[in-house]
C-alpha cells in the first residue's frame, strides 16, 4: 500500500490477535443490539404475502410493539448473537490475511492505488464471506424463522432449539441450510461489493483532500480518518444494498418456508412477480437499505476503533 494511505490503516500483523477477538466481540455484540430490530422488520416485509395486513415498515413495527413490547422486535436475538462469534471470527480472520496476500499478488500490476484497493478488498471480502457462511446459513435460517413465527401464516416456535429440532425432524441436516447457494450467491458478492466500495472510496477521498501529495506530511487527525471511513461505510452500504437486494428477498422466503410448503427459487420469483411485479423483488429496500448503510457505517468505525485499539505496542 501506499505510504500516505499506510498513516490512517492498521494491518493485521499489527494487531494483537486475543484482544482483538475478545474486544471485538463485545463491541460488535453492541453494535448488533442497536441494528437489529431493522433486520426483524427487514425479514417480516420480504415474506409477506399479498392479503398480509402489515405490509410497510411502519405498520410491522407497530403490529411487533402492540403484541410482544420490545422484545417483539429482538425476536431471534440470541441464536444470532451465539453463532454470530464464530462466525465473525471465521470472517475477519479470512478478510484481513486475504487482503494482505491480494495487495502482495497485485503489487507486480501497478495499477492505481484506488483500483488496488477495489481489487484487495472486493477478492478479501467476497472469500471471507464464503468461509463465513458454513456457521451463518443455519443460524440465519433458525433466526428468520424466530423473526416471521405468527405472521402472514408462518409457524410458531417456542425458541431456537425448537426451531432445530423441527427443521432437523422434516428436512434433516439439509433443513439448517436451506437457501446455501443462494445465500452464497448473494452474501458473497454483496460483501465483495461492500469491502471493494469501501476500500476505493477512502482512497478516492483521500485523494480528492489532498492527503498523501507529500510523504513527510503530518499524519491526519483521529477525527478526520473516522469521518472518511463513516463516509466510505455509506458509500459501500448503499452501493451493495441496490445491487444485492433482489437476491436477499428470494433467500429469505426460502429459508422461511415450512416443509410442505417447498420450493425452488424459481418459483419464488414467479409469485414474488405475481403478488408485486417486479418491485416485489425489492420487498424490504427500505429497511435493507437503511441497515446496510447505518450498519456499514457502525461497523467499519467499530471495526476500526477496535483495529486502533488492539494494535500492538511499537
Amino acid at each position: 500500500m501506499a505510504q500516505s494511505f499506510g498513516q490512517t490503516e492498521i494491518n493485521w500483523d499489527k494487531l494483537d490477535k486475543t484482544r482483538f477477538y475478545v474486544v471485538g466481540a463485545g463491541l460488535f455484540t453492541g453494535v448488533s443490539v442497536a441494528l437489529y430490530p431493522v433486520s426483524v422488520v427487514k425479514t417480516r416485509l420480504q415474506v409477506a404475502t399479498r392479503d398480509a395486513v402489515e405490509r410497510n415498515v411502519f405498520s410491522v413495527a407497530k403490529g411487533l410493539l402492540k403484541t410482544d413490547g420490545i422484545p417483539g422486535l429482538y425476536r431471534g436475538f440470541g441464536t444470532v448473537i451465539t453463532g454470530a462469534i464464530p462466525a465473525r471470527i471465521i470472517f475477519l480472520s479470512t478478510l484481513e490475511t486475504t487482503k494482505v496476500a491480494a495487495f502482495r499478488m497485485l503489487e507486480p500490476f501497478r495499477l492505481s492505488e484506488t483500483s488496488q484497493a477495489a481489487i484487495a478488498n472486493g477478492v478479501a471480502g467476497m472469500t471471507s464471506s464464503l468461509f463465513a457462511q458454513s456457521v451463518f446459513v443455519p443460524i440465519d435460517v433458525v433466526s428468520q424463522k424466530l423473526m416471521v413465527q405468527g405472521y402472514s401464516g408462518h409457524a410458531q416456535y417456542s425458541g431456537g432449539l425448537d426451531v432445530v429440532r423441527q427443521v432437523l425432524r422434516t428436512d434433516g441436516i439439509r433443513g439448517l441450510y436451506r437457501g446455501f447457494g443462494l445465500s452464497a450467491i448473494t452474501y458473497a458478492p454483496a460483501s465483495a461489493v461492500w469491502w471493494a466500495s469501501y476500500g476505493s472510496s477512502q482512497r478516492f477521498i483521500w485523494r480528492f483532500l489532498d492527503h498523501g501529495a507529500k510523504y513527510d506530511e503530518v499524519a491526519p487527525s483521529l477525527q478526520k480518518i473516522m469521518l472518511v471511513q463513516a463516509t466510505g461505510g455509506i458509500i459501500a452500504g448503499a452501493t451493495s444494498s441496490c445491487i444485492t437486494t433482489p437476491l436477499d428477498t428470494i433467500k429469505t422466503r426460502l429459508q422461511v418456508m415450512g416443509h410442505e410448503n417447498r420450493s425452488s427459487i424459481k418459483q419464488v420469483a414467479k409469485d414474488l412477480i405475481n403478488e408485486d411485479g417486479w418491485r416485489g423483488f425489492y420487498r424490504g429496500f427500505g429497511p435493507r437499505f437503511f441497515s446496510m448503510s447505518a450498519w456499514g457505517t457502525s461497523m467499519i468505525l467499530t471495526y476500526e476503533y477496535l483495529k486502533r485499539v488492539c494494535s500492538k505496542d511499537e
